[in-house]
């Protein structure tokens, strides 16, 4: 699954996880004030923001950019001298360019909500004082908005364009290399299925689950620092009372209760999404054994095979209906959390429409962060599935045993 695409697997990402950590502490703790040797300093920090698409060429952007471009230069020639492999040019930089995206998507998310807090407070100043505001001013907020939004629509358009290829060539590196060792996988149950199916499954799931799991970091990463100053100017909650950082300590806890909630709820569902790709391919390869064969697809057979499919499907709803349950319950909560934490707060006129749009998206940012397995996890749910069938193909090329189930399927072609 991983060592057709990417060159030496475990040392591979064992070895981004720590030079992507190593750019960042470096970044932290020298990197960004190198920028001023070059001509491109960091950003003042007593001076106001900068509104609108303009944020992305100021000069602590262009050294980021080109921090990132160096640290990424230096990784990927590491690789390709020590490991040369077909697909690195995708693999390596391909990776590297969803993972610049993926940041970027964050700071777009960033500048919309420094956009928000000046053009609600306009709103708010309108009502308040009718003709305090000239319409021109809203023109002209309502132009830097659009400028964010269409740059963000526009990198999207190219990114799932690219994404779409990377996927496919993904697929491609397990096709190939799964039909190199065919004879030794076709004896495999669905082993068709597994090659012409499940690599594109798996390759799409995990570029996706990947890239949200990236994202919540590097959101946890820009949202947190400013919920933390946000909490400032919310100095009560509801039945608690005052909390230092309460924001972000009810986000952390609200996040966390939500994600053991639905963990605990789902926790028989991998196994049966695994055990209804064994049953549907058990059914279905008898049926296609039965177009050539007048031997194969008897009644009895085929009525005993289907009973396995609905008796699968059957526990599949009943699981499904209450980890549904759960899982609405806490969706609805959630859009209603914050609103309780405000009222104390709101109703001493400590906020403004402005704060309060820029607290309500931090705080959405960052516990939609938190809830990762939460958002996830009927997707992490399939990917199990998915990996646990490919799986059965590694263990036969390393010459490890199969797995129980499939070893039970070679032999009656039922469940046990």
């Amino acid at each position: 699954m991983f060592v057709s695409f990417f060159p030496k697997p475990k040392l591979f990402f064992i070895s981004a996880v720590l030079w992507s950590l190593f750019a960042v502490l470096f970044w932290i703790f020298a990197g960004e004030q190198l920028g001023a040797y070059f001509g491109l300093p960091p950003a003042d920090p007593n001076a106001p923001p900068i509104i609108g698409v303009g944020v992305f060429i100021s000069k602590p952007y262009l050294w980021l950019y080109i921090y990132f471009a160096a640290f990424v230069a230096v990784f990927a020639t590491f690789w390709m001298w020590y490991a040369p492999h077909r697909w690195q040019r995708w693999s390596v930089l391909g990776s590297a360019l969803i993972l610049f995206y993926t940041y970027f998507s964050v700071q777009i998310n960033l500048a919309i909500n420094a956009w928000r807090g000046p053009y609600w407070d306009f709103f708010q100043q309108a009502f308040a004082k009718p003709g305090s505001v000239s319409a021109a001013e809203f023109y002209w907020q309502n132009w830097l908005f659009a400028g964010i939004a269409f740059l963000a629509i526009g990198l999207s358009v190219i990114f799932t364009y690219f994404t779409s290829h990377y996927i496919f060539r993904w697929r491609t590196a397990m096709n190939e290399f799964y039909v190199e060792h065919w004879n030794q996988l076709r004896h495999i149950e669905g082993a068709s299925q597994r090659v012409q199916e499940d690599t594109m499954r798996f390759s799409t799931i995990v570029e996706a689950l990947g890239v949200s799991l990236i994202q919540a970091v590097m959101n946890l990463i820009a949202f947190m620092p400013l919920l933390a100053q946000l909490s400032h100017h919310v100095t009560e909650v509801p039945i608690i009372g005052q909390i230092p950082y309460s924001l972000v300590v009810l986000s952390i806890v609200w996040s966390l209760l939500g994600t053991l909630l639905l963990a605990v709820v789902g926790i028989k569902l991998p196994g049966l999404e695994f055990k209804k790709q064994r049953v549907e391919a058990a059914y279905r390869k008898e049926l296609v054994f039965g177009e050539d064969d007048e031997t194969r697809a008897e009644p009895l057979t085929l009525a005993e095979l289907f009973r396995n499919v609905r008796k699968n499907y059957f526990r599949l709803y009943f699981h499904y209906a209450y980890f549904n349950i759960a899982r609405s319950f806490y969706g609805q909560a959630d859009g209603l959390i914050l609103d309780i934490i405000l009222i104390p707060s709101i109703v001493a006129g400590k906020l403004t429409m402005g704060l309060w749009q820029q607290i309500s998206t931090a705080f959405s940012q960052v516990s939609n962060s938190f809830q990762y397995l939460v958002t996830a996890w009927p997707t992490i749910v399939e990917l199990i599935s998915i990996y646990k069938r490919l799986r059965a193909f590694e263990a036969t090329l390393e010459g490890e045993p199969l797995p129980t189930i499939d070893q039970h399927f070679m032999e009656t072609g039922v469940e046990h």
